[in-house]
């Protein structure tokens, strides 16, 4: 789908879109596409819901980005985009790691169009987000010189660049599907979006968070901490806990634990924005 002069990305749908039939936007974690993130929890929401998803830019096939490049605040724009594209009134973002950043954004800059939050194995606040000190600017500076380094380097160089990413996640047994998946990563949006994340804290704001709001915490998680996840929740007034026993990676490798969970956050959210 084309999103007006924002650009061109790549758009799953399943379920039937119906005013009884709220819409879940699912928003896939950095480095992964929506395929990737979401490939066992398309069919098992569609049942009841009306499921979107969309590659982030730099992802997959979404959005090129353009030379100031990969913004968290622009993926949050591109739902909104792709909301007003697809003639929804409201939405549900339900985010998986980095997408609970976005899904978080959206609604604090399109908060008119949110109905409600799903917010799975992610964060208010990343490692380096507050009280930056000087190892922690050091970062994010050599992040910034790594992207526009790759940004501004020969083709060849950043086809490399892309190309050791496919062969690693080769390596590591991913289904041939699954490689052609992370193909279209585009290597500097990737490092942009570490360095984005690094600096997201919406610790000053969760607070005024005033839709329902499902927290999925994976308790093995050794990504993104379970001690993040819950104080992500408890800093959201009235939001839910949903545990799931699994790893950062449960939604992909030990789906039929994540699933139910994930369902049931679906439905207590959607029940409440109703």
């Amino acid at each position: 789908m084309t999103l007006g002069e924002r650009g061109t990305t790549w758009v799953r749908e399943a379920g039937e879109a119906s005013p009884d039939r709220p819409t879940l936007v699912l928003l896939h974690g950095w480095t992964a596409t929506a395929a990737l993130n979401f490939v066992h929890v398309f069919e098992p929401l569609a049942n009841q819901f009306h499921v979107v998803a969309m590659d982030h830019r730099g992802h997959g096939r979404g959005i090129r980005p353009s030379l100031r490049g990969f913004r968290l605040h622009d993926c949050a724009d591109d739902v909104a985009a792709l909301a007003d594209a697809l003639e929804l009134e409201h939405i549900i973002p339900v985010g998986y790691s980095m997408g609970g950043p976005v899904a978080l954004l959206t609604w604090r800059r399109h908060r008119d169009r949110v109905a409600g939050l799903v917010l799975c194995a992610t964060s208010g606040q990343f490692p380096g987000a507050s009280g930056l000190g000087a190892a922690d600017l050091a970062v994010r500076g050599g992040v910034l010189g790594v992207a526009t380094a790759l940004r501004t380097a020969p083709p060849v160089v950043r086809q490399r660049a892309t190309q050791v990413l496919v062969e690693r996640r080769r390596a590591n047994g991913f289904p041939a599907w699954a490689v052609e998946e992370v193909e279209g990563n585009e290597p500097a949006s990737l490092v942009e979006a570490f360095g984005e994340l690094r600096g997201f804290n919406a610790g000053s704001w969760l607070g005024d968070v005033d839709v329902p709001t499902a927290v999925v915490v994976t308790t093995q998680d050794q990504v993104v901490p379970p001690r993040r996840q819950h104080q992500l929740a408890a800093a959201i007034p009235g939001s839910s806990v949903w545990p799931v026993e699994g790893d950062h990676a449960v939604c992909v490798f030990q789906s039929e634990v994540f699933v139910p969970v994930l369902s049931s956050a679906c439905h207590w959210v959607t029940g409440r924005a109703a």
